[in-house]
């Protein structure tokens, strides 16, 4: 939607439970929907496979869509995520980062000047401050709950320019 791109096939999984139990989804259009579907099985696309209509997932997904529904979720991420993009300034002004971009509720940004193995060393840096963050190469990735405060967020920034303050040149 942001991208205002209408997708043949969108895969879902993690958040369409909340991230507490696994259970995925493939949403198509009509059309191809309708290109597959056969009430002869032998035309029919059948896939199915061990793991297929956890009735506990299931139920954990409708309860999260209807907190979606309820809670206008969207609007909200959308107004917490402008509310974070200035708490954010600090981590953003910052001398070892570049290329510092959020679509919603994803942050994402590059740190210079660092070595091999920085990642790891980041990520458990970020462990020992109680932060779950994912870096990959140089590049750190923010994907907080949705339920984060302001305050929870601006400590994650304040955290991490200190992290960034402290990494060797």
């Amino acid at each position: 939607e942001q991208a205002d791109i209408t997708a043949d096939f969108i895969c879902l999984s993690k958040g369409i439970t909340g991230g507490y139990l696994p259970l995925s989804a493939v949403l198509t259009t009509d059309a191809i929907y309708g290109a597959f579907y056969d009430d002869a099985t032998a035309r029919g696309f059948l896939h199915s496979h061990s793991y297929t209509g956890n009735a506990l997932a299931c139920r954990a997904a409708l309860a999260t869509l209807d907190i979606f529904a309820q809670d206008d979720v969207i609007a909200s991420n959308q107004s917490k995520a402008a509310q974070f993009n200035r708490a954010a300034e600090a981590l953003r002004q910052h001398p070892r980062v570049s290329n510092f971009r959020n679509t919603g509720m994803i942050w994402a940004f590059e740190v210079d000047g660092v070595s091999a193995g920085f990642a790891g060393r980041f990520y458990q840096a970020a462990l020992a401050q109680e932060m779950l963050l994912r870096p990959i190469g140089n590049t750190v990735y923010f994907m907080p709950p949705y339920v984060i405060s302001e305050a929870e967020f601006a400590l994650l920034v304040e955290r991490v320019v200190l992290m960034l303050d402290q990494l060797p040149e």
